[in-house]
């Protein structure tokens, strides 16, 4: 429940040159600049009643020359019945894309708010937003940061109306601005002292284990954690013979929903289905796939009988293919005979093509129904409750491409770095079994490979659940996912007056 506004900082506005596209013509929109307002409400976490402030607002980024170059916004959200900030961990929040809006974890996961929705994750209305009584904020205060040309974030154009576009928009640049950008937030708002965390989720994973990096040798911030949601490879792996293998788990999950599997498969529970097609995956397909077209026709059929077999797509198929089906191919063919297509970041959900025939989705069934619920949702909780309005979109996409993705992207080998260097960083990794763009099994892979040496793999945990890429629109998986963050924060604290170091014992 909110109670008031309380304050209002100085606003400074700037004039944001931007055209008009549909139609046609230029136009002056301000742009605010260091301006926030802060807001006071109360969430029932748990069956108890937690009082905080919520600061929504516009910081500037400076270059390293002190040069405003963008305005970024965020909303931070801070108990508000706790003095001593220096054992009060908080948690830095992104989304992915890249040019995704923060509103996916902000408004879905982790915050005091969450959508209106089905206890499955499907749009409802009338739309808008309820009490998240899951929210971390009992035991962490959040920052849900938006990077340029997302939400309202923008980047500040000189007198001809343009910037410097490689500033922003790639690997590196991302992970370097957005550095700075947080050494200024944490400084204006004196929690140095406090442990940090780090979330990201999809593409935002290769931001968060690039910051846990930049942070800690460029701007000497220490970070306690860091949260992989939906993780990608992290510069490991894309295509080949473990990009071929590493579907197959996948795509059984994804059958085994859709009740397509075998029957003795089938009546098996979802892990147990799975731990016999990840068996098979790592020891025989692997292996089966590493001989190329040189497979003993033998070996072929039985690749492909087991292919089938593990994911409710035909063995002709696999034989058609060379065994190389695409997700996409996986998407359409699925549930081809009912007339159907399955979602790509979360396949519970079901599309209807113009056509039976061909090779790929006309859409992501999944994503639209998102959007459906969350534009709306997102816009009229940050001008009515939050009480920020500006004359701006809010981008729920925004326009970041090309993205360069040529410079320093070996975020997976600077994460692994960053821990080595912090005995005190865990990294704990969430996946959703029917996830389709950022596998499990893949973000398992990732995990496995992040330090070759395994001598830190004690400092990692993995967690699965039954449902997407966003596992949290599920209700079940809303609860158990926040509450599996909230052990992870409270037990990766270390303890007061204790050293971080490395042992020889």
């Amino acid at each position: 429940m909110m109670t008031m506004s309380r304050i209002f900082y100085l606003s400074v506005l700037i004039t944001l040159f931007i055209t008009n596209t549909k139609n046609g013509y230029a136009q002056d929109i301000e742009l605010p600049i260091d301006t926030a307002v802060v807001t006071s409400h109360q969430v029932e976490i748990d069956g108890k009643s937690i009082s905080y402030t919520a600061e929504s607002g516009m910081q500037t980024y400076h270059n390293d020359k002190g040069e405003a170059k963008a305005s970024l916004f965020y909303t931070y959200y801070k108990r508000s019945d706790i003095d001593n900030v220096e054992n009060r961990p908080l948690v830095f929040s992104y989304n992915g894309g890249p040019g995704s809006a923060s509103v996916w974890m902000h408004l879905a996961y982790t915050g005091p708010r969450v959508l209106k929705i089905s206890d499955e994750g499907f749009p409802v209305q009338p739309y808008g937003v309820k009490e998240n009584p899951h929210s971390i904020l009992d035991i962490a205060d959040i920052v849900y940061i938006n990077p340029v040309n997302t939400g309202y974030s923008r980047p500040i154009r000189d007198e001809e109306g343009n910037f410097k576009r490689s500033e922003f928009f790639g690997v590196q640049a991302d992970i370097s601005y957005l550095a700075q950008w947080m050494n200024a937030f944490v400084s204006k708002h004196d929690r140095w002292l406090s442990p940090k965390y780090l979330i990201g989720e999809s593409y935002g994973t290769i931001r968060v284990s690039g910051l846990a990096d930049e942070l800690q040798n460029n701007q000497w911030m220490y970070i306690n954690g860091v949260i992989l949601v939906s993780p990608t490879e992290l510069g490991n792996f894309r295509e080949g013979i473990l990009g071929v293998a590493n579907r197959l788990p996948y795509f059984t999950a994804a059958a085994w929903y859709h009740e397509k599997l075998p029957s003795e498969l089938q009546q098996l529970s979802l892990e147990e289905a799975l731990a016999e097609s990840e068996e098979f995956t790592t020891q025989k397909l692997i292996p089966l796939l590493y001989k190329g077209g040189f497979k003993s026709s033998a070996d072929l059929n039985m690749t492909a009988e087991k292919m089938a077999y593990f994911s409710g797509i035909d063995k002709d198929t696999y034989l058609e293919c060379n065994l190389d089906l695409t997700y996409s191919n996986f998407w359409k063919m699925l549930l081809k005979d009912e007339g159907f297509t399955i979602g790509r970041l979360d396949s519970r959900y079901l599309g209807l093509d113009k056509q039976k025939a061909g090779s790929r989705p006309d859409y992501n069934a999944e994503l639209t129904a998102w959007l459906q619920a969350f534009t709306p949702a997102i816009n009229h909780y940050i001008k009515h409750e939050l009480e920020f309005d500006v004359p701006l979109t809010y981008n729920m996409f925004g326009p970041v491409r090309p993205w360069d993705r040529t410079q320093n992207n070996n975020t997976g080998e600077r994460l692994r770095r960053a821990m080595a260097q912090n005995p005190s960083m865990q990294v704990m990794i969430q996946s959703g079994y029917y996830d389709g763009a950022t596998t499990y099994f893949n973000a398992k892979y990732t995990m496995w490979h992040i330090d070759p040496s395994g001598r830190m793999k004690d400092r990692f945990t993995f967690k699965a659940y039954e449902s997407g890429h966003m596992m949290y629109l599920r209700s079940e998986d809303l609860k158990q996912a926040n509450q599996d963050l909230r052990n992870f924060i409270l037990e990766s604290l270390p303890k007061e007056g204790e050293p971080i170091k490395y042992s020889r014992d």
